[in-house]
């Protein structure tokens, strides 16, 4: 099988189950010289960054793939008799190279596979051989397993790897190594471990498993249970639109619309959902579209304004269409046979179908001397921000994307982890099987491996830096990711001024912002998600929603309550966006505490006679539990360390969370969508921290039930007081269509931030340099400047005071 991924390892397809195993007769080759010693034990590393296994070849591998083949060679049986380490070898490199990075003096010899179980020793090359110029990939090798354990499946079994990631280490053990690392100390060590989830491909059987890298083990391995199932991934749902569209039933349906000749029929696999109707089995809802008609050869076409009636649900296990729904499209429930279509014109987005404008002018963002961020690049895939007396490290994985860990104010502790855990997406129309719809995005699929590539000047502007990833595809081969988080500067206007009207002197700072921003397709939504910090000590979650909402059929002349006709023939539904963002804080230390401040009126008194003044009061929230803001009392809720006090108030140091008010799901308390939506139904839920609590609706929301989320976690009422607090912050959008949002939607931004409050002793940016035309070299149109009148009294010599104008 061809590598479809050039710069990578060569992954499982030469001898893993997903293809398997090595066809009879294909050469492998071994070392010839005794077995090199064990890899060195891992010393305690960055959690967000992975790290080659094997120290000799670091300079080899410049994408971390290690863990990948560490866990396959677990996972199934190799061929013995090989001495090599259990990972693969990069494409592109030569047996003389190879040989040196491992100091291999005895060269490599081919093994054959004969088929029957046994090897046959083949050619060697030597390192000073001509040979020894040609490629691994043109010569064979073997993998022996020198695990201290059996592998866990024969060799023919085959695998369907939905996620492997690295298993975040406990966090008692980690935060006493961060401290030593940032504080110049001796730190420990920490044990690396990766996270598994997989199936028996072509079965119903999801597993998970821990791996412990450093002592080469498999710690873990479990079977889940009924209705757990695990997210799509990239080959299954292009393997799902090829099942769809290739099905004869589904062929005749669409055989009865009359389409012209030469017609592109669209298939977009949804999660099947829930509704407890038949739905064990894993499934995919299917909604057809077509291209323009009139315009075949535009593979860009919008898809989205031609809807069609027709919804085969395809099967994961037996990979066939198993029922072809019929959609409802007038006011009621009820659904027709397919019939002759009227072609609708186009709905065009792409700027090749517009008439563009042609006066804007060019702005550009321009920084002469680079970026002031600084970017250290920790093991392969980790990296360490540091900007403006801020620290963080960024890690980016499968589900979530980017995380960031350890963020740090000049050195002071703030957060230990932040991510968006999670997102639900709940549409109105009631009717068989839009009733369903209620996507999960994360845990459905997932922020990182939907993540853009993204381009200079494009979706991001100025100095540019780009961060890479690297995930796995459904063989458990490396899946490179180029550009997904690109950090860069912005401008954002007036930090703080102050005018001194009595000279006429003005100070005046200029915000500057450092973004470390991501871009996710869902299909047809886009995501713009973006960690935003400031000068001032202040943090933002940004998230912008744009794309192209979601269509389906309707008949004209139709009008329905729960949606917008966008275009002819196209109706828009109603629906919510809901994210969960999960903060772990660490407010000057790991034992905070969350309390809320509420702005309230003094009654009328002999102390209050005209019935102005208000008091701000303070409320301590002691038990875990859902919590809400309250506009007309302000409520405002903080993470306070009561041990840190600031030196000159003494009150407690804080960050101030303005969690945006946002309408909370409205579907019934008993329906599935409010039960597997357990971040929804509040603005923040606090817990107490456990590992491996990160996912607000559940590890595995694909046609979830429930009960497994920050609802369920917070209903322990666990004591939260002066202990390690976790928060997820709820914010969303109510997302009643119009007919601007089509056939592209302008961005719709909110945003999550935290502020501090008596954190510093001072504002903590009145060191930023002062606002200058000679630093921002503006172009200004000439302005005369003018000074406002004032009035001052001095006083003199003997005492008496003196009052004068200036104009």
């Amino acid at each position: 099988m061809t590598n479809p991924y050039p710069h990578a390892y060569s992954g499982l397809s030469d001898r893993g189950p997903p293809n398997g195993g090595i066809p009879p007769g294909n050469p492998t080759f071994h070392a010839t010289q005794p077995s090199p010693p064990s890899p060195p034990s891992r010393p305690g590393g960055h959690f967000h960054g992975h790290r080659v296994e094997q120290q000799g070849v670091r300079a080899l591998f410049p994408l971390n793939t290690a863990v990948f083949h560490v866990m396959n060679e677990a996972f199934v049986e190799g061929a013995q008799g090989g001495y090599m380490e259990p990972w693969e070898f990069p494409t592109g490199l030569t047996v003389k190279d190879f040989c040196v990075a491992l100091g291999i003096r005895g060269g490599i010899t081919e093994r054959h596979d004969t088929g029957d179980g046994k090897w046959k020793k083949g050619q060697t090359f030597l390192p000073g051989d001509a040979r020894a110029e040609k490629k691994l990939e043109e010569v064979g090798w073997v993998a022996g397993s020198n695990w201290p354990q059996p592998s866990l499946y024969p060799r023919s079994t085959k695998l369907q790897y939905k996620s492997i990631t690295l298993q975040e280490p406990e966090k008692a053990h980690l935060v006493p190594f961060l401290d030593a690392e940032h504080n110049g100390l001796k730190k420990s060590t920490i044990e690396r471990r990766a996270f598994v989830a997989y199936y028996i491909r072509n079965t119903d059987k999801l597993h998970e498993a821990i791996i412990n890298l450093s002592r080469q083990k498999v710690e873990s391995n479990v079977r889940l249970g009924p209705n757990i199932h695990g997210p799509g991934d990239a080959e299954e749902i292009l393997l799902v639109e090829k099942i769809a569209l290739a099905d004869e039933g589904v062929q005749a349906e669409i055989a009865k619309l009359q389409l012209p000749e030469g017609t592109s029929v669209i298939s977009d696999p949804w999660i099947y959902g829930s509704d407890g109707v038949n739905d064990d089995k894993r499934m995919y809802q299917c909604f057809l579209y077509m291209r323009d008609p009139n315009d075949p050869s535009n593979l860009d076409s919008n898809h989205y304004a031609f809807p069609l009636t027709i919804s085969p649900v395809v099967d994961t296990v037996e990979w066939k269409v198993i029922r072809i729904d019929l959609l409802p499209s007038g006011s009621d429930h009820s659904t027709k046979e397919p019939q002759p279509l009227k072609i609708q014109p186009p709905n065009e987005y792409d700027p090749d179908h517009q008439q563009l404008r042609t006066d804007l002018k060019p702005l550009n963002v321009i920084q002469p001397e680079g970026a002031s961020f600084k970017i250290t690049q920790i093991g392969e895939t980790g990296r360490v921000v540091e900007w403006q007396k801020w620290f963080l490290r960024v890690g980016f994985n499968q589900r979530e994307g980017m995380v960031l860990h350890d963020v740090r104010y000049d050195n002071r502790s703030i957060f230990y982890r932040m991510s968006l855990s999670d997102m639900v997406i709940p549409y109105a129309d009631p009717r068989h099987p839009f009733h369903k719809k209620a996507a999960f995005d994360l845990g459905d699929a997932g922020a990182g491996v939907m993540a853009n590539n993204l381009k200079l000047g494009c979706d991001c502007l100025g100095s540019i830096h780009y961060l890479d990833a690297v995930l796995n595809n459904d063989k458990g081969e490396p899946w490179p990711m180029e550009n997904v988080v690109c950090v860069h500067e912005q401008d954002t206007g007036i930090g703080w001024k102050h005018t001194n009207y009595r000279t006429g002197k003005a100070a005046i700072v200029r915000s500057r912002e450092l973004v470390v921003q991501s871009i996710i397709t869902v299909a047809n939504y886009e995501y713009i998600m973006a960690f935003i910090f400031n000068q001032a000590g202040e943090v933002k979650y940004e998230v912008r929603a744009t794309g192209i909402v979601s269509t389906q059929p309707v008949d004209d002349g139709v009008e329905v309550p729960w949606g917008t006709i966008v275009h002819p023939g196209v109706l828009a539904a109603h629906h919510q966006h809901i994210f969960s963002l999960r903060v772990d804080p660490a407010i000057d230390g790991q034992n905070n505490r969350l309390v809320y401040e509420e702005a309230h009126p003094m009654p009328r008194s002999d102390f209050n006679p005209h019935g102005v003044g208000y008091t701000v009061q303070e409320t301590r929230i002691d038990r875990s539990g859902g919590f809400d803001v309250n506009t007309d009392h302000n409520r405002t809720f903080k993470i306070q360390n009561s041990s840190v006090r600031n030196p000159v108030n003494g009150k407690p140091v804080a960050y101030k969370i303005h969690a945006p008010p946002f309408q909370k799901i409205l579907a019934d308390p008993d329906s599935f969508h409010f039960k597997r939506a357990e971040f929804a139904d509040h603005n923040i839920y606090a817990t107490k921290y456990r590992d491996g609590e990160l996912y607000a609706g559940g590890k595995y929301t694909n046609q979830s039930r429930g009960g497994d989320g920050v609802r369920s976690w917070a209903n322990r009422k666990d004591d939260i007081k002066d202990t390690d607090l976790v928060l997820f912050l709820q914010f969303g959008l109510q997302h009643a269509t119009r007919i601007e949002d089509f056939p592209v939607m302008p961005c719709e931004i909110i945003h999550v931030a935290f502020k501090p409050v008596n954190f510093f002793d001072k504002n903590p940016a009145l060191d930023v340099p002062p606002s200058s035309q000679e630093f921002n070299r503006s172009t200004l149109l000439e302005a005369e400047g003018h000074h406002q009148p004032s009035a001052e009294a001095k006083v003199g010599e003997k005492g008496q005071v003196c009052c004068s104008s200036k104009l």
